[in-house]
């Protein structure tokens, strides 16, 4: 359960395509029933649905069978190599999956989604931080919980909003989080190699 922050259904999927580039990747972490890859999918992007509950991702898969979804912890992410491939434009945490994570593995959890964004890539995540905002019995995550994960897996704060179609957060109960991986830092190997080329 999640609770809607939009006037417009599909907001997170919007807020995402406005982010990538053309035949930009997404792994859509935490995907329950698919709704925000679904529509990425019509959107025209390769999108890639992950979640820990098989029966969301049966769900998921009968409404598009085309998108590959695969069972799976995020803090594992175990999903084959050719699937993650060169890595992911986005990761999008919608639907309250932050406060749904296992409880003590948000670090992990950003850690590894961190690994398999491709250099400069971002996180997008929303997070209800009071319990008008998350489904019943859920304890929120405070954001500077959630800053403190994303800076220890080395992802920088880029943007942040108070709902998915970029209304300015003003310290309000809900934030949209963009976080991006920075760019690869050249090694002495190709710093020289670089000299040498000059």
């Amino acid at each position: 359960m999640s609770v809607e922050t939009s006037a417009d259904p599909h907001g997170e999927a919007e807020l995402v395509a406005s982010l990538l580039p053309e035949g930009g990747r997404v792994l859509d972490a935490g995907c329950g029933t698919g709704r925000v890859a679904l529509r990425l999918a019509e959107l025209g992007h390769p999108v890639v649905g992950v979640d820990a509950d098989l029966s969301l991702l049966r769900v998921a898969a009968d409404r598009n069978p085309r998108i590959p979804f695969w069972l799976s912890d995020l803090a594992e992410l175990d999903i084959p190599q050719g699937i993650i491939g060169a890595g992911f434009d986005v990761v999008v945490l919608a639907g309250n999956a932050i406060p749904l994570l296992a409880p003590g593995t948000l670090d992990e959890v950003m850690c590894t989604l961190r690994g398999v964004l491709k250099p400069q890539g971002l996180v997008v995540a929303g997070l209800g931080l009071d319990a008008q905002h998350l489904p019943e019995g859920i304890p929120s995550v405070s954001l500077e919980d959630y800053d403190d994960a994303c800076s220890g897996a080395d992802l920088e704060l880029v943007e942040r909003y108070a709902t998915w179609d970029r209304q300015p957060f003003d310290g309000g109960d809900y934030a949209v989080s963009v976080h991006r991986r920075p760019p690869a830092r050249p090694t002495p190997v190709s710093r020289l190699r670089s000299l040498l080329h000059r």
